[in-house]
């Protein structure tokens, strides 16, 4: 089983996806988390993101899991690099701002792709993404799309950041932020942001993440 769901930065996507994952026992598939740790790594290694060969050569070092960690007498799923785990630090402001930048870049697309795909075609999962349902998954057996308005995506981010102790933007950098990535990841040439034809589209402005995750599931078990 395939379930795919895209849309926006802070729309609901990744915890929606989450708690399905966990109520369906499938494995859960943070695309978002896979560029951000290989833009961590280009970082690290000071990459120009102009030089493709030095980009090839980080990106081929990097070794990419995905494991739960107890946080708070809870299991939390955390993206690892090379062994590594980075779930804090992908999520820093640094790597948001180069993020797209990296996920635009062909040779990164095309790597992460196939081990998005890889995982798809050994386990059932619910993946979350920009281009699941266009482009990594096009025939997922559910897709959904969620979106959601910048303001109230921005207030989640910058809600969600002082509960990791990761407040390091205010909210009016978070929103001005999540709207400059809307643009770029919306107009980018490869892989653009967008609703597949057969998606279900769910705006989530007014929604709790209860309300969200029901709505799917009804949809998905029906």
């Amino acid at each position: 089983m395939q379930i795919a769901i895209d849309g926006p930065a802070s729309s609901g996507k990744s915890t929606v996806a989450k708690l399905l994952a966990q109520d369906l026992n499938y494995i859960f598939v943070d695309t978002g988390a896979m560029y951000r740790a290989v833009t961590l790594a280009l970082l690290d290694a000071k990459v120009d993101f102009t030089d493709l060969n030095q980009v090839i050569e980080t990106l081929n070092r990097c070794q990419l899991d995905f494991k739960f960690v107890a946080v708070d007498e809870q299991k939390i799923q955390h993206i690892f690099l090379n062994g590594q785990d980075v779930e804090r630090r992908v999520r820093s402001s640094k790597v948001t701002e180069n993020v797209s930048e990296v996920s635009a870049i062909p040779i990164v697309r095309q790597v992460l792709v196939a081990r998005q795909r890889e995982i798809a075609e050994e386990k059932s999962v619910v993946m979350e993404g920009r281009d699941i349902g266009t482009v990594v998954l096009p025939q997922a057996d559910y897709k959904f799309f969620f979106t959601a308005r910048p303001e109230v995506r921005a207030q989640r981010r910058y809600k969600e950041n002082v509960e990791r102790g990761l407040a390091t933007e205010s909210y009016e950098e978070i929103l001005a932020s999540i709207i400059a990535r809307d643009k770029y990841d919306s107009s980018r040439k490869i892989s653009p942001l967008k609703k597949a034809e057969d998606a279900i589209e769910i705006d989530a402005s007014d929604l709790t993440i209860e309300e969200m995750l029901t709505y799917v599931k009804k949809i998905i078990t029906k």
